[in-house]
């Protein structure tokens, strides 16, 4: 009877925890909306049958993937050009079996990639209208430049050595990956000439060729089924462009100075040559103006067009560290491929450790739902499942809530298994556990949307330069923070005694760290945040007399004092670990903690939070909850993320 008794109080106790857990999991975590699926890029790189098309669907559907990115693909059966009339009526019958099936669906606007050629036709409309850029000619003295058909001269300058020199526009003989093999046994490939897309008359045509087809075929299902078009690394140049050709046009020189402020007529040559004593400035200045010229000739006008449509314009540029031209996606993205960041140094160092906040932190400053990073590119047959989980946390702990995964093999039939590898969907050897995977990320996604980051730090950058070293500072010391960009304090920010106010974040700690341009409309701006005690500078920055009052850091450990003094620490680790990254969001009322051991080392520690409530762990894969134990050691092993939910009393 005794027995019987215990047994009933343990059922009791599993029943009533289990009563209780569920009473306090949000419902959407449980099954959130198909709408935060992963969506991978599905591979259309075959000889394409509508029935294989929905069979593949299914299978997706099967696995927990609600939606997926259309990508014609190198493999194509020659003769099935990008967008023709078959191409056009295969994707219908994708789409509207995506409807049928409640999934979601991205339209791709290149065939394959960088965007801006719509596979040659742009050139074969118009030759005038291939990628061209601006090269020099060395003359002696008197001579005269000899300009080829197509050319252009710029202008005619002396160097100060007294040396002359032409600037010439010419083709840039860029291409772009197309979509057929030439001789697929040698993997030689179909290259298709790359459009100018800093010239406003080509970007018309592309917009005409590619999205006003999307239109003209699919307008009904925009906004509901088809939520997006994904514009892909554009490059004005194109791939495999002339040796010591740079951006930029005749035509473009009225713009540059515009932006610039002055004539860059005279100072051409510093794009080659170290002639004036400003020449590192004048090369830096030329290349940001035609950031400025591709953002308004290009990113700008499909941006307009897509919010015209009712849809939104997400893809991501060519740089890690593009944060300028973030503002003309709705849907910001990033591109996590060849490796670019791995398990160990390359999580928190380099231009490409910057991409996953320059993403997320572009959708806060912005007001955008979502941000997005097309992942696992080309990380080669070798990368394992283990992998593909870190770097989708690598992503979610830095605030992104949208994963492309690159890719899905419509086949693997002879060169296309060896084309940018791995697939990571139906051909993988994880496969029949990938809704786990699946389920996992889009509860991930689902917690990063529409909730408030908790975050009191921005690091300042520029257009297209992030820095790393502070941010890893804050990441090892669990310090969240954002990517400010500088245009954003004179544009859309205000600064008073509490620090910097933008989209409802109030930022109390501003940090200055490796910039070597601030426009001099800024420059009073940050003066009033030293003032005010809020703005912390390395000593090595070249403006630290700029900003006298500016509170200063000499290394890693200063800086963290420094910011320790302006904020209050939103979580305690005892011991410390510098594994650990973390992230705070409040999402309808409950406060949420994402914390991820990045390193191949497990952390044992003490984890308290300043909110006062009840607390569970809760797990992404199976969304159980189990009640967190206050002040008991946690152990995370190696590349484990575990999530923090504390219900406020």
């Amino acid at each position: 009877m005794k027995i019987k008794s215990s047994f009933s109080v343990i059922l009791f106790l599993l029943f009533f925890t289990s009563f209780i857990n569920g009473q306090n999991i949000d419902k959407n975590f449980v099954e959130p909306p198909r709408e935060f699926s992963v969506m991978p890029f599905w591979f259309w790189n075959d000889t394409l049958k509508a029935d294989e098309i929905l069979r593949q669907i299914k299978d997706f559907d099967d696995h927990g993937v609600y939606g997926f990115v259309i990508h014609p693909r190198m493999g194509l059966p020659i003769g099935m050009d990008f967008l023709s009339e078959e191409m056009l009526s295969l994707m219908k019958v994708a789409i509207e079996e995506a409807e049928r099936r409640n999934m979601k669906v991205i339209l791709y606007d290149e065939g394959s990639y960088p965007s801006g050629s719509c596979e040659g036709q742009v050139v074969a409309k118009n030759p005038a209208h291939a990628a061209r850029g601006l090269a020099k000619i060395d003359l002696e003295t008197g001579e005269k430049p000899v300009l080829e058909d197509g050319w252009n001269l710029v202008t005619v300058l002396q160097r100060p050595n007294g040396k002359q020199m032409a600037v010439v526009e010419q083709p840039s003989n860029g291409h772009i990956r197309g979509i057929h093999w030439v001789d697929e046994a040698k993997g030689k490939e179909d290259l298709p000439p790359a459009g100018d897309i800093l010239n406003p008359e080509a970007v018309s045509s592309f917009i005409e060729l590619v999205y006003d087809r999307f239109a003209d075929n699919f307008k009904p299902y925009f906004g509901k089924t088809v939520l997006a078009v994904f514009t892909d690394e554009p490059d004005p140049l194109g791939r495999g462009s002339k040796r010591g050709i740079v951006p930029g046009n005749k035509k473009l020189l009225p713009q540059i100075n515009k932006i610039l402020g002055y004539d860059f007529t005279p100072y051409f040559s510093d794009l080659w040559y170290e002639d004036h004593e400003n020449w590192e400035q004048h090369r830096k200045d030329y290349h940001r103006a035609i950031a400025i010229c591709l953002e308004e000739n290009y990113y700008g006008r499909l941006s307009k067009w897509c919010e015209s449509h009712g849809i939104a314009l997400t893809g991501h540029p060519a740089g890690s560290m593009d944060l300028g031209a973030q503002k003309y996606f709705q849907i910001p993205g990033q591109d996590l491929v060849w490796r670019y960041v791995e398990p160990g140094e390359k999580a928190l160092n380099g231009q490409h450790s910057t991409m996953a906040k320059n993403a997320s932190s572009a959708m806060v400053h912005l007001n955008r739902r979502r941000n997005s990073n097309e992942l696992y590119g080309a990380y080669g047959h070798n990368l394992t499942y283990d992998e593909m989980v870190w770097l989708a946390n690598w992503c979610f702990v830095r605030g992104q809530n949208l994963l492309y995964p690159h890719a899905f093999y419509y086949s693997i039939r002879g060169a296309r298994y060896d084309e940018r590898p791995p697939d990571v969907g139906p051909h993988a050897k994880w496969w029949s556990n990938y809704k786990g995977y699946a389920d996992a990320c889009r509860r991930l996604s689902w917690l990063n949307t529409d909730s408030r980051q908790v975050c009191e730090i921005a690091v300042l950058g520029d257009a297209n330069w992030l820095p790393d070293r502070s941010a890893k500072v804050f990441f090892q010391n669990q310090k969240d923070f954002n990517y400010l960009e500088l245009t954003h304090l004179i544009n859309d920010a205000t600064v008073d005694k509490s620090g910097v106010h933008i989209a409802g974040m109030n930022y109390k700690a501003v940090i200055l760290d490796g910039l070597q341009i601030i426009p001099d409309n800024i420059k009073p701006i940050l003066n009033k945040l030293a003032e005010n005690d809020q703005l912390i500078i390395f000593k090595d920055s070249p403006f630290i007399s700029t900003f006298p009052k500016a509170k200063v850091a000499q290394t890693g450990a200063e800086l963290n004092a420094e910011t320790e003094k302006l904020i209050q620490p939103d979580i305690f680790l005892s011991p410390s670990s510098e594994n650990i990254r973390y992230r705070h969001v409040i999402k309808e009322g409950v406060h949420y903690y994402i914390l991820f051991n990045e390193q191949e080392t497990s952390v044992t520690t003490k984890i308290s939070v300043p909110v006062k409530g009840n607390q569970w762990w809760l797990d992404e894969f199976t969304a159980k909850a189990t009640l967190a134990q206050k002040g008991q050691k946690i152990t995370f092993q190696p590349h484990e993320l575990k999530l923090l939910m504390v219900k406020e009393n």
